[in-house]
């Protein structure tokens, strides 16, 4: 009797397991037979250890994960003290700092990520000054209606998707997504600086359209976008923004990538094209996790781009006056301890922008009386140092000098840039005018969490 049974229930799974069973994930199926064969696919950068890289997520794991939803919060505040101490505390020409002299609420974020089967979606909600200070350098918000600003503003991250597995996976997403052009990134948790130099702080931060993320191998990706514009919530013109970024790690220690991008993206300047290449290179040149210094790496990277037609022309001629970008920066990071709890960075960088189409333009009266015409020159320089004390992965504190200079008054002087007793309520007197300088020099004092 019991060899009967045996046989009976081996021809039974011996049918089943041919026939297949619609889907159900309890039947076993020639499909997931051979799926079984198959030699797994090794997830993108999943060979390596990429937390120690400029704009990466520095945590090995994240801390709030369930099976469907990977949960984030981060709080950021900084207190910054500029040698300049400008009477209304206004911060020019950063999107990493709003304030003087104050304790800043810089970001606070909660949000997720959602991934069912296939299926994929982000949300990450912000507060604090960078919900002023993103929206501010977007001027895409002035046409038509409904307040794209305010609609956006306490956004920094949204997109829904869909994941393909097709080679090591493909991504495609809609809504607003990090562009990563210029290497920090938007979370100064990721950054080795606080205060990013020219190339970063004066390129996008987010982009708003559909994105394309194709990965070949384990060590490649390719992404695609369509966009609706250079950081731009709307669209200045008809024809939207294409672009594509290539990151290559050709192992733990090396990363090339650029970014590359073309637009139409001044008011009622239909063909006038923008055109950027932004390009990095990382390298960690030193790894010994039980030595005092533990690990040394440096990054270096080099922007060009340029607007051409409707009056200017990229590097000066018959059609216009000149109106590029050309920028670089370079930072050097040393890790000291086995575990990696102290980190000091020391870099900087210049900008070289005739046309001042991409110069952050200060806030306030200042904002008013900034000439941002085709013909008007921009250069600037800057160096930084900074010393973190990273007690664990999530929690960064951070004590930064920066230095910044301008080749024309730029920076907000002792008189402000808002009023003569800096309040926005205060008139106007005839005769005043914004009180910027050349130069200024600051202290950063830091506090990151992230979860």
């Amino acid at each position: 009797m019991k060899k009967k049974l045996l046989l009976i229930s081996s021809v039974f799974l011996s049918v089943t397991a041919f026939a297949g069973t619609n889907g159900d994930s309890t039947g076993v199926t020639t499909d997931t037979i051979a799926e079984k064969q198959k030699a797994p696919v090794a997830e993108t950068y999943a060979f390596g250890d990429f937390t120690w890289m400029n704009g990466n997520d520095r945590r090995h794991a994240p801390l709030l994960q369930s099976k469907y939803v990977t949960w984030m919060a981060m709080v950021d505040v900084n207190y910054s003290l500029s040698d300049q101490h400008p009477i209304d505390n206004t911060v020019v020409g950063s999107t990493a700092l709003a304030r003087n002299n104050e304790l800043e609420l810089s970001c606070a974020q909660i949000g997720g990520e959602y991934n069912y089967k296939n299926t994929r979606a982000k949300i990450a909600l912000q507060l604090g000054t960078r919900a002023t200070i993103i929206p501010r350098n977007d001027n895409s918000t002035n046409r038509g209606q409904y307040d794209l600003a305010d609609a956006y503003r306490y956004i920094s991250e949204a997109y829904a998707g869909r994941h393909f597995d097709v080679w090591h996976g493909i991504n495609v997403d809609a809504g607003i997504f990090m562009s990563y052009i210029g290497l920090f990134s938007y979370y100064n948790a990721e950054n080795w600086a606080y205060q990013p130099s020219y190339t970063s702080d004066n390129t996008p931060w987010f982009f708003n359209g559909i994105r394309t993320q194709i990965f070949p191998t384990e060590k490649l990706k390719v992404e695609l976008w369509l966009i609706n514009g250079w950081q731009s919530y709307g669209k200045f013109n008809t024809a939207p923004g294409a672009g594509f970024s290539l990151d290559y790690r050709p192992n733990e220690s090396v990363k090339f990538i650029t970014n590359d991008y073309i637009g139409t993206d001044t008011q009622d300047k239909p063909d006038r094209i923008r055109f950027h290449s932004d390009n990095s290179v990382l390298v960690r040149y030193y790894n010994r996790p039980s030595g005092f210094i533990s690990r040394c790496a440096f990054s270096v990277t080099g922007d060009i781009g340029f607007e051409n037609g409707d009056g200017v022309t990229a590097f000066g001629g018959a059609g216009g006056p000149a109106q590029n970008f050309i920028s670089g920066m370079a930072y050097n990071r040393v890790w000291f301890g086995k575990d990696r709890h102290f980190g000091w960075t020391f870099g900087g960088g210049f900008m070289h922008n005739p046309g001042r189409y991409l110069v952050l333009v200060p806030t306030g009266v200042a904002g008013q009386q900034f000439d941002a015409s085709p013909g008007t020159q921009f250069d600037a320089w800057d160096l930084s140092t900074t010393l973190d004390w990273m007690p664990d992965d999530h929690t960064t504190f951070r004590l930064e000098y920066v230095h910044r200079a301008a080749s024309i008054p730029y920076f907000a002087g002792p008189g402000g840039v808002t009023s003569p007793d800096g309040y926005i309520n205060t008139p106007i007197p005839a005769g005043w005018s914004p009180d910027l300088v050349k130069s200024e020099s600051r202290i950063i004092l830091a506090l990151i969490v992230r979860l």
